[in-house]
């Protein structure tokens, strides 16, 4: 046989229902106790008070508490700002000159860079422009170490009748 589903909702209803029949039990024994001579009419256990649902604002309510702050912030940021705004200052424009300077010192400072960088190679490559681009710069290396092969190959035989003579 399948155990049944509990839900959420099922769970609920059974712990309402124990618990009113709690309360029910322990008022009974109140009153038992009470017919007792010299008994008490204190249960021998202190029901627990019944949990309140938590209510769920709208978003109507939400927006109307959100609106309200915004207002008291307002307010109060009024109160404390100072009497006299400050000026903006105007945004400062540089000239023509100026840039001109600024792009040919950054212009030196890559170049020396980049001069430091390939101090180390000895077959480093030229540093690249404009004018320049990547490609013919590779297409010349590979052209000079093609040159030097060929020479080095045709010198050997001349090197090697040199030293038998």
């Amino acid at each position: 046989m399948p155990a049944p589903q509990l839900t959420n909702e099922i769970i609920n209803a059974a712990i309402l229902g124990f618990e009113s029949q709690k309360t029910r039990i322990d008022a009974q024994i109140a009153e038992l106790r009470a017919m007792l001579p010299g008994g008490t009419t204190k249960t021998a256990t202190t029901p627990e008070p019944a949990k309140r649902k938590r209510r769920k604002m709208s978003a109507a309510g939400r927006k109307a508490i959100a609106e309200a702050q915004r207002k008291r912030w307002a307010a109060s940021k009024v109160q404390s700002a100072p009497s006299t705004p400050k000026r903006a200052k105007p945004k400062r424009k540089l000239s023509a000159a100026a840039k001109a300077r600024l792009v040919a010192n950054l212009k030196k400072a890559r170049a020396a860079k980049e001069a430091k960088a390939n101090a180390g190679d000895k077959k480093a490559p030229p540093p690249r422009t404009k004018t320049t681009p990547k490609k013919a710069a590779v297409r010349k290396v590979v052209a000079k170490k093609t040159a030097t092969k060929k020479t080095a190959t045709a010198a050997a035989p001349a090197a090697a009748e040199a030293a038998t003579q």
